[in-house]
């Protein structure tokens, strides 16, 4: 999409958002259903996209998880990094083409990190989840 199409495409979003302020507030929600027969929780997407493939988060192979290319379960820790760097990816993009300036290609990237002792219960003194996470 060019510079001048995304402008003309969002001037009246912008308006409307200008006149009417509550109008660009928006609470997003994920849902999903805790599988009663393995540890998984099985995800909605966003706006149940025709054809879209649901997913399926379960433990992470350091937490005693299967392969995800076996079993198609997902980390939730690593699908919390995908969407951000989807958010910063897009976002990014969204701007540079909004201000004209062309992107050939980039990286996104987001690390974060994780004691699974803390998880796992092994050690009490070991924090639980992600401790640092880093968007570059």
């Amino acid at each position: 999409m060019a510079s001048a199409a995304l402008r003309e495409k969002q001037a009246p979003i912008k308006a409307s958002y200008k006149s009417d302020p509550s109008s660009a507030l928006v609470t997003l929600t994920s849902k999903g259903t805790i599988d009663s027969s393995s540890i998984t929780c099985k995800l909605d997407t966003g706006k149940q996209i025709q054809g879209a493939k649901a997913k399926l988060a379960g433990l992470h192979p350091k937490a005693g998880g299967d392969d995800p290319d076996i079993s198609g379960e997902l980390c939730s820790g690593d699908m919390l990094l995908e969407a951000l760097v989807a958010c910063a990816g897009v976002t990014l993009k969204a701007v540079a083409t909004a201000l004209d300036i062309p992107i050939k290609s980039g990286t996104v990237t987001a690390e974060g990190d994780l004691d699974f002792r803390g998880t796992m219960g092994v050690d009490r003194e070991a924090p639980v989840g992600f401790q640092g996470i880093r968007l570059g």
